[in-house]
């Protein structure tokens, strides 16, 4: 039996999102996809127990995905049997797919003795299709920089990945509203035509965001540069998809919550993907018990950490 452990991913943005027929930049530079920051998080957690068995059999929450990434990484030989002891609910912005995904697919190869790389087994699930974040972060742990996809990469580049600070603590807040964008709502806002000048426009703020003003400010401890980076760098991001979200958030009760969090003082707040779950990062575990306490009459509250290793995994 094979038990993996892992936590949830938060993504803060995309550097570039890609537009049709746009392969190379106006100074020649190739035009990596998507690229992206975001961090993992302690929980809520994903837990999953696999082992074999007579026949195939899922019990848990989102049993029949965890089933189905399961069977793509088992042998046609081999049956098992899959347990989902804990796992929070999908499309709420929290990686859920891809966890799910690695945390099961790892113990099956585990289970087979099969020596997997972290991409090997996202690229069997099915995971890792736009951003690398949630495979590299189910490895790594931590904060991770994804540089992008070129063509025929079928998992981003990991530029780097750094340690959270134990000392900053994040608020996760839910308004209780429908899931995020997801499934063929989420591949057409992919797929909507966008101008190559704005593309580029975008992808040059993002990145100036990201790696000249969040990055540096996570290495130096510098949390007020940090929380202004984090919030102009999720907000920017929001931009290219306001058409297929109604505004650069996911909903008018998501903005309603992240201008709630600023007015009480906690400026480093944004939407983790697709939302509704918006991050909240605090100074210290004062401010985040504050900030819990005021949002808890509208809003399904979580005080978690930045998670700095990698997913667990035991075998017995």
């Amino acid at each position: 039996m094979t038990r993996v452990v892992t936590g949830s991913r938060l993504h803060f943005g995309l550097f570039h999102v890609p537009v049709d027929g746009l392969t190379h930049w106006p100074d020649g530079t190739p035009v990596r996809k998507f690229g992206g920051v975001g961090v993992m998080v302690n929980v809520p957690e994903i837990v999953v127990r696999v082992e074999r068995a007579e026949e195939w059999e899922a019990v848990g929450p989102l049993a029949e995905r965890a089933l189905a990434f399961a069977r793509r990484v088992s042998d046609s030989r081999v049956s098992f049997r899959v347990e989902v002891e804990r796992c929070p609910p999908e499309h709420v912005g929290l990686g859920v797919g891809t966890q799910l995904g690695m945390a099961v697919g790892t113990a099956v190869a585990t289970e087979l003795r099969k020596s997997l790389t972290a991409r090997d087994v996202a690229t069997l699930v099915g995971r890792g299709e736009r951003s690398g974040i949630g495979v590299h972060g189910f490895a790594h742990g931590g904060l991770i920089v994804d540089g992008g996809k070129s063509d025929g990469t079928a998992v981003g580049l990991p530029l780097a990945r750094l340690a959270w600070p134990t000392e900053w603590p994040i608020v996760l807040a839910r308004p209780r509203v429908t899931p995020g964008c997801h499934g063929d709502r989420e591949r057409a806002a992919f797929a909507r035509s966008r101008s190559p000048a704005a593309a580029l426009r975008t992808a040059e703020r993002l990145t100036r965001l990201g790696l000249l003003g969040l990055v540096p400010a996570l290495i130096e401890r510098d949390f007020v540069a940090f929380a202004s980076a984090v919030y102009e760098f999720n907000r920017a991001a929001g931009e290219p998809f306001a058409a297929d979200q109604g505004g650069v958030y996911a909903s008018a009760e998501v903005d309603a919550l992240i201008s709630r969090i600023r007015t009480l003082g906690v400026d480093g707040c944004g939407q983790s993907s697709w939302g509704p779950t918006v991050f909240a990062v605090c100074r210290d575990p004062d401010q985040a018990a504050f900030l819990a306490e005021n949002l808890s009459d509208s809003t399904d509250v979580t005080i978690t950490t930045g998670k700095n290793d990698g997913a667990a995994h035991s075998n017995t």
